[in-house]
This record gives C-alpha cells, sequence and structure tokens, in this order.
C-alpha cells in the first residue's frame, strides 16, 4: 500500500469480503462494500434495533458517570476503564500484558514486561484518556516529537511526510462520504478504512480502535472514549460484509458499556464500604485516603499524601491498616516503591 496515492487498496486477508477500490471522494458507485458508504447505510437501516440497543446502553453509561460530577469516581473510573480496554487491545494485538503492569509502567515503576507492549500500551491509555487531538492525526498519533525521541515512536511501517499527508486526506474525504451515518456506525467504517490505509503499520489494530473509541465519544458529555470491554476479543472475528461487522460492531458498544457501569457500580460500592469500615477511626484522614484510592488506580503512599493533604507517615499507617481490612492490597511484592489499589 503507499500512503501517497489515493487508491486505498484493499488486501486480500485479514478484511474479508473486501475488494480493491478507490478511497478518495466521489460517490459510493463501484465501490466495493466494505468501502461504500452506502453500503454500510443499508445495513445500518437494516439493524436499526441494535443500533438503537447500543446507543440506549453508551447513553445510560454516560448518564450514570454525570451522577458522579464532584465525587472523585468519575476519573477513576475512567483511569480504570482506559487501562482495561488497553489490556485487552494488546491482547488483540498479540502483545498481551497485564493491566497491572501497565498501571506500573504508567507510573514510571519496574515492570519485566515486554518493551514494545508497554509502549503501545502506554500510548493506547493516554490517548484513551484524551490526549492527542482527532483533527490533527500526526497529533494523535504522536509523530511531531522533538527529533531525539524520534526512536522511540513507531514510525517504521506507516507513511511518513508527504505520503502521510495523503493518506490523511484521502482517508477524511472517504470519511466525508460517510456523514449521513450514525456516530456509531460512522466510526465503525472509520476503522475499516484507517485499516486499509498507511496511517498505521500494517496490521495495527491498536491505533485504528483507539481512533473509534474517541470518536464515537463525540456526541457524549461525560465519556472520552466508548468502552468496548470484554467484547473487544469477539471484534476480531467478526469479517465478511458491512452488516455483519455492524451486528458485531453495536453489540459490543452495548456490552462494553454495560461492563462499564458494572465498574463504576464495583467501585461506588467499595468506597461506601470502605467509609463504613473506617468510620471509627477518628479525623478525616481515612476518607481522604479512600478518595485517593478511588480517584487513580495505582497509588504510591507518597501520592496518597499529596492528594489526601496528609504526611507521608500518615499515608503508610493508613494503607496498612486498610490492607489489614481488606480494602486494598499491594501490587508490587516489593519492600520499597510499593503500589496499592483498591481491592474491588
Amino acid at each position: 500500500m503507499s500512503g501517497g496515492d489515493p487508491e486505498m487498496m484493499v488486501p486480500e486477508e485479514g478484511l474479508e469480503g473486501a475488494q480493491p477500490g478507490r478511497s478518495g471522494p466521489g460517490s459510493g458507485a463501484g465501490h466495493p462494500p466494505l468501502v461504500d458508504p452506502l453500503a454500510w447505510r443499508r445495513a445500518e437501516a437494516d439493524l436499526a434495533p441494535e443500533l438503537a440497543r447500543a446507543a440506549m446502553a453508551l447513553g445510560r453509561f454516560d448518564g450514570a458517570l454525570a451522577m458522579l460530577d464532584g465525587t472523585g469516581l468519575r476519573p477513576g473510573v475512567l483511569s480504570r476503564l482506559a487501562i482495561r480496554e488497553t489490556e485487552t487491545l494488546l491482547w488483540v494485538a498479540g502483545t498481551p500484558l497485564p493491566a497491572e503492569d501497565l498501571g506500573r509502567d504508567m507510573m514510571e515503576a519496574r515492570a519485566n514486561s515486554d518493551p514494545e507492549a508497554l509502549r503501545a500500551g502506554r500510548w493506547a491509555v493516554r490517548r484513551l484518556q484524551g490526549r492527542g487531538r482527532l483533527q490533527d492525526l500526526r497529533d494523535f498519533l504522536a509523530l511531531q516529537a522533538a527529533p531525539d525521541l524520534l526512536a522511540d515512536l513507531p514510525w517504521r511501517g506507516r507513511a511518513t511526510g508527504a505520503e502521510f499527508d495523503a493518506a490523511e486526506t484521502a482517508f477524511r474525504a472517504r470519511q466525508a462520504e460517510a456523514e449521513m451515518l450514525h456516530p456509531l456506525t460512522r466510526a465503525a467504517f472509520g476503522e475499516v478504512l484507517w485499516r486499509l490505509s498507511d496511517l498505521s503499520p500494517e496490521g495495527d489494530v491498536i491505533e485504528p480502535a483507539c481512533w473509534a473509541a474517541r470518536a464515537m465519544a463525540g456526541a457524549c458529555e461525560h465519556a472520552g472514549f466508548v468502552p468496548f470491554g470484554t467484547a473487544r476479543r469477539g471484534l476480531r472475528l467478526a469479517g465478511g460484509a458491512p452488516a455483519q461487522r455492524l451486528a458485531a460492531w453495536y453489540g459490543a458498544i452495548a456490552t462494553g458499556a454495560r461492563e462499564a457501569r458494572t465498574e463504576l457500580a464495583r467501585l461506588a460500592a467499595w468506597q461506601a464500604q470502605a467509609l463504613r469500615m473506617t468510620a471509627r477511626i477518628k479525623g478525616a484522614n481515612p476518607a481522604r485516603v479512600i478518595a485517593a484510592l478511588v480517584a487513580t488506580p495505582l497509588v504510591t503512599p507518597a501520592m496518597v499524601a499529596e492528594t489526601a493533604e496528609v504526611s507521608r507517615d500518615t499515608a503508610e499507617r493508613l494503607l496498612a491498616r486498610l490492607a489489614g481490612m481488606d480494602l486494598v492490597r499491594e501490587t508490587t511484592g516489593a519492600s520499597r516503591f510499593r503500589l496499592w489499589t483498591a481491592r474491588l
């Protein structure tokens, strides 16, 4: 494939049912179904009930997030979901990495894991948390770094320079043809288009998936991305015509939104339980430490001390006491540079 050419050639394997075709501006006539917006529009109409269920589930998740304003729960939920979503994406990409290893790496703690998986995971978590502008794909992909950082970025295997600009122009032109589609459908269409372009290295699934997750959340008030959760693994096997892909896509959105609401409820229940169990401890410090654990998936005693506005000794003492109550656990197994998380 060539990013400098407005042709987006569809590979013979990996995206079933596609045939070579142009992806530049123009009508859908003559395009193979997989890259024809009109074919996706027909599939969307046939799957109207499934689309409605997916949109309703997403709306309920966004509404549940709205109820958390000011409690510290919302950023904690979204951070946890971003890490869990990235864990599943890494599994789909064939570079599995436990969520705790990824969390430790995000905290700049040591983890004996695949450096490439850590790099990809770090990028994905930050994008799902909102870094990078969708309107500028170089910025979204973190391709505008200082020269001394280029060795750490995934340049190899993707178009660069003018060829990247041409690939982005072709991608946006075809997306513009799909404006009649529902945002959830348009993101599915866009993810397929992305994978057929030179915007990412061939075979990469993480970058287009993160773009689609962010793009779908554009109409949400509080959710910065749409989580698929465990349903992401099933999408890996969904191929064929637009109708088959969309059926799996809508189902995954509904499942992911329900799982996300469950995670939200678990975190809220943990906070309530922790407050009840520590009610006999004098002062406001226990509640402050609990709030710090809610707001961040992994914390050090120093982070707790800063967030809760307590001394380092108080933070360590209360973390140990919460561990004795089976409310938190230490994730490193080390005696120094320890990391703690709520035991949900």
